[in-house]
């Protein structure tokens, strides 16, 4: 089963930016994926999408300050974000993201990486 591995999480000051990564032990070759996060006593919370080819959406939060891209060749998942606020700061989590009405797919959730953001 595909293993997901979040990185590059890290203290960032409030208006700043960030790149997380999330490596894939397989392949992600036309697997809708997506951006997930969650704080304490939350559900965690689709934050950006995007389809096997390419097509994005994101959550109304973070829309205009958020990106996601990936590279199915390198298995890579990526979310940029900018101007971050002080209501991001979470564990953010890559998935896959097959969604319906009844919600989305997912593999075994790998450990996330902390966003903490210093105002």
């Amino acid at each position: 089963q595909v293993q997901l591995v979040e990185s590059g999480g890290g203290l960032v000051q409030a208006g700043g930016s960030l790149t997380l990564s999330c490596a894939a032990s397989g392949s992600i070759l036309g697997i809708p994926m997506g951006w997930y996060r969650q704080v304490p006593r939350k559900q965690r919370e689709l934050v950006a999408h995007i389809s096997s080819d390419g097509i994005t959406t994101f959550g109304d939060s973070v829309k205009g300050r958020f990106s996601i891209s990936r590279d199915d060749a390198k298995n890579t998942l990526w979310l940029h974000m900018d101007n971050l606020k002080p209501e991001d700061p979470a564990v953010y989590s890559c998935n896959e993201a097959r969604c319906s009405g009844s919600g989305c797919s997912a593999l075994p959730w790998g450990q996330g990486t902390h966003v903490p953001v210093s105002s």
